[in-house]
């Protein structure tokens, strides 16, 4: 946020335009460069488009000024001065002033946690012990770039369903709230209808006498089951009932076990010890493979190898068993890490292909078959007329 400041130095009344996260921190730089607050006015506009931190035009960005000659202040230094006076300019003030104080940088993105993953800092961390920081947010990004490129595949083998049940609901409604209302008065003077005649005729009175009611009942429905879509506690709920189903489970464990081995192969890449990097990747895992993985660590610590200990517990693939067995006996952990991952992702991209060329005939058979239905009752009942006048 953006304060208009007035502030004494010296007896001096100074007026500044000051960004900060909140007016404690204001207080904290106003003192840390000698000044004494007298007033502060938060400067508050109006804007459509939510202000977060880009970390990864940031962690590119900044490899491409260090990789330049830049010291890492300058550097930031830099990217501040380019920053628009968003949320990136308030990060940026922070991790600068924390760089002055004499912080390491890893301990400066711990205070920001809401705009640096865990991950992100134990990799900054491990790079402050060996000076190559350029080298392992190289890394990083490229560790990112990888897991984005899974996740785009998943969202993608999801995109058409969603456009198919989408038309398909459309479709339906058009039918339900003006065919079938129209359809039905056909009938409405008959006697003696058919059952299929009747279900129209029920149906079309009902719209009629009802029909802004159902509809707007159908788009709250539709309105509220959004909104809980987008909260957090509904969205994991969901996502854990639809990974339990038995053939989406080993789809998750392939997920879970390429993230797994990636981010292993990063830490360890980065000098970090095999326990400490499992540790670390252990909350990119769910509950039952961070539970099977907390008892491995407890025989990996008593002595026992990785190759042969990850296996027992349901982590590895057999071609991950061999790659980790092959990368513990040259001293390679963290490169056969990265292959298994690579391996796991192969097989991820066979199992998206593959659920996708079932599900979207399933899908469209079963929207077919519900607009056929319909369909089918429209006309049967003018058939069984037909019929009964022969």
């Amino acid at each position: 946020m953006r304060y208009k400041v007035k502030a004494l130095q010296a007896g001096l009344l100074q007026e500044l335009d000051l960004e900060a996260a909140n007016e404690a921190e204001l207080k904290q730089r106003l003192s840390s460069q000698g000044l004494e607050l007298v007033s502060a006015h938060a400067q508050h506009r109006v804007s459509f488009r939510k202000s977060e931190f880009a970390l990864s035009l940031f962690t590119q960005e900044l490899i491409a000024l260090l990789e330049a000659g830049l010291t890492l202040v300058e550097a930031v230094e830099t990217l501040k001065e380019k920053a628009a006076a968003d949320g990136n300019r308030v990060v940026l003030s922070r991790l600068i002033d924390g760089l002055y104080q004499g912080l390491p940088m890893s301990r400066v993105l711990s205070q920001m946690p809401e705009h640096f993953p865990p991950l992100y800092i134990a990799t900054v961390g491990s790079a402050e012990k060996t000076g190559h920081l350029a080298n392992a947010l190289k890394r990083y990004h490229h560790y990112e770039s990888r897991l984005a490129s899974v996740k785009k595949k998943i969202i993608s083998a999801l995109v058409y369903p969603a456009v198919i049940i989408s038309i398909g609901s459309g479709i339906m409604l058009f039918l339900l709230f003006y065919v079938i209302p129209k359809f039905s008065q056909i009938y409405a003077s008959m006697k003696d209808l058919p059952f299929a005649a009747a279900v129209l005729l029920w149906w079309g009175n009902l719209v009629h006498d009802h029909g802004p009611v159902l509809f707007a009942g159908i788009v709250g429905t539709i309105a509220l089951a959004i909104v809980l879509l987008r909260t957090p506690a509904v969205q994991a709920a969901l996502l854990e009932a639809f990974w339990r189903l038995p053939s989406l489970d080993g789809y998750r464990r392939l997920f879970s076990l390429t993230r797994f081995y990636r981010t292993v192969g990063l830490l360890l890449s980065g000098g970090l010890s095999v326990v400490a990097a499992m540790e670390l990747a252990a909350q990119l895992l769910p509950t039952p493979m961070r539970l099977a993985l907390t008892r491995a660590l407890v025989d990996i610590k008593a002595g026992q190898t990785v190759s042969a200990t990850l296996p027992r517990y349901g982590l590895t693939t057999p071609v991950a068993e061999r790659l980790l067995r092959v990368g513990e006996q040259s001293g390679e952990l963290a490169t056969m890490a990265e292959r298994a991952a690579q391996f796991c992702d192969e097989e991820l991209d066979r199992a998206i292909d593959m659920f996708t060329r079932l599900f979207e005939p399933i899908l469209m058979l079963i929207i077919g078959v519900m607009i056929g239905s319909i369909v089918f009752l429209l006309y049967m009942p003018i058939f069984q007329l037909a019929g009964s006048m022969q």
